[in-house]
């Protein structure tokens, strides 16, 4: 039986997970102290740990640090909340396998275990095996450590618990299913549905009978019941990708579902009631957009209770070379290659590039660079002559980075601070509470960011 430790000095909390866990099959052990912790570790054997960041006696950078110095082949899971996530990548950097916020979502957790297993398994092998934060259906992706990156993953862990409807916007390739998806597991929805709809690859004809369905005879192809994908959310969430892209028509019908929560089937006369958090993407302006007159205005203020903007992989730079080590491994594996890295003019192709397909585009080259690769690292031999060109033309400075970062990291700033003032309706207690911070520094921001309220 696979042995687990919990480290924290909230007795409630220890006895909840240990109740979680051990319904699923581990045994548990629980102590509320690093000190009892190195402790227990010396004197029994445990397959994982699992510990708070916050500690009485010390933190669990710390303890995770001091187990692996006796313990290396343990995996550590830290637990800590968001506002401390800059902490919890630190902890990653020092041998920590991965990090999930509190409040703790069981299945978040309950797979980042099973990851910790199987890699720590797989070395005990000598089989590679590749972390990384895959969700069914998204792109292979996990986490970036640069602070644009760090200010996606608080906003997800701020508005996850919540059931506002979230706009995702960002250039084609950042991962805006990935954020979406997130927010879902983060969520009290996460057991429940998460369904992917891309307007994009829907014709005005069958972008209603997609999201609400349609009986049987309700036009010339509909020789059976539809069941919309609405009523296949229920209970979950709908991830709309490319919503601008819905014609007028369908916006008012889709204004309507989410207004009052209620569908109507093509060619019914009834109503079906729904529950279902909206979660919407765009690589466009919704706000420009509906100042030209093609998406509507009381769908856009109806939706845009959050938005979070995805930064393009130009604006990371600390993440480019985290990213292209990573895609090289997962090439790697599945190429039957050892390419052990990359050399140093290949680094610098790779940093001044624009990468105007993102994390998409960067996963496409790594792995037919090292498909092409018949040495030990990736030259600028192996890399595509647009890479090499656009270095040529625009010469080696690092294109991630970002002279602007504080203006835009202000920028989501104040938009968060508006979300959250607007879902509390300005009471500004809950919204400094929902915000973690205190009414005096809520009032400093808004006065800043010049807030009226």
């Amino acid at each position: 039986m696979t042995r687990v430790l919990i480290v924290d000095d909230d007795p409630t909390f220890c006895l909840m997970l240990k109740s979680f866990l051990g319904n699923k099959g581990f045994d548990v052990k629980e102590v509320f102290s690093a000190g009892n912790a190195i402790k227990a570790a010396g004197e029994s054997r445990f397959d994982i740990v699992l510990t708070d960041l916050r500690l009485p006696d010390f933190d669990g950078i710390d303890l995770i640090n001091r187990l692996k110095q006796s313990h290396p082949e343990l995996p550590a899971i830290l637990m800590t909340r968001y506002g401390d996530i800059r902490s919890a990548v630190n902890a990653i950097k020092s041998g920590a396998f991965d990090y999930v916020t509190k409040p703790v979502n069981p299945d978040e957790l309950l797979l980042t275990i099973h990851k910790a297993l199987e890699k720590t398994q797989a070395e005990k092998s000598a089989e590679p095996i590749i972390r990384s934060e895959v969700l069914p259906g998204s792109l292979n992706y996990f986490r970036g450590t640069s602070e644009l990156s760090l200010l996606v993953e608080q906003y997800i862990s701020l508005v996850a618990p919540t059931d506002m409807s979230v706009i995702v916007q960002g250039e084609s390739g950042t991962g805006k299913e990935y954020v979406a998806r997130m927010i879902h597991m983060k969520s009290y929805r996460h057991n429940k549905p998460f369904v992917a709809v891309d307007c994009g690859a829907l014709s005005n004809e069958l972008a209603a009978s997609e999201l609400f369905g349609h009986t049987k005879g309700s036009f010339t192809d509909a020789h059976s019941d539809k069941t919309g994908q609405f009523q296949q959310a229920n209970g979950g969430t709908l991830f709309l990708d490319e919503i601008g892209n819905l014609s007028y028509e369908n916006q008012l019908k889709l204004l309507r579902a989410t207004q009052e929560r209620k569908i109507r089937k093509i060619g019914d006369t009834r109503d079906v009631d729904v529950d279902v958090r909206i979660i919407v993407a765009t690589n466009e302006d919704l706000a420009a957009n509906v100042s030209k007159g093609t998406f509507r205005e009381d769908l856009f203020h109806r939706l845009n209770e959050f938005k979070i903007s995805v930064p393009p992989l130009r604006q990371r730079g600390e993440d480019i070379i985290l990213f292209a080590n990573y895609f090289l491994q997962l090439a790697n594996n599945e190429l039957s290659k050892e390419v052990s890295g990359f050399d140093k003019q290949a680094i610098e192709i790779l940093l001044s590039y624009s990468w105007p397909g993102n994390i998409r585009e960067i996963k496409n080259i790594i792995k037919r660079s090292v498909l092409l690769c018949s040495g030990s690292l990736i030259t600028p031999a192996e890399l595509p002559s647009e890479l090499v060109e656009f270095q040529s033309s625009h010469g080696s400075k690092k294109s991630g980075t970002i002279t602007d970062l504080k203006s835009l990291a202000e920028a989501n700033e104040r938009s968060t601070i508006m979300s959250v003032l607007q879902q509390t309706r300005f009471n500004r207690t809950r919204a400094a509470q929902l915000l973690n911070i205190d009414r005096k520094t809520l009032y400093n921001k808004m006065k800043l960011y010049g807030i009226d309220g």
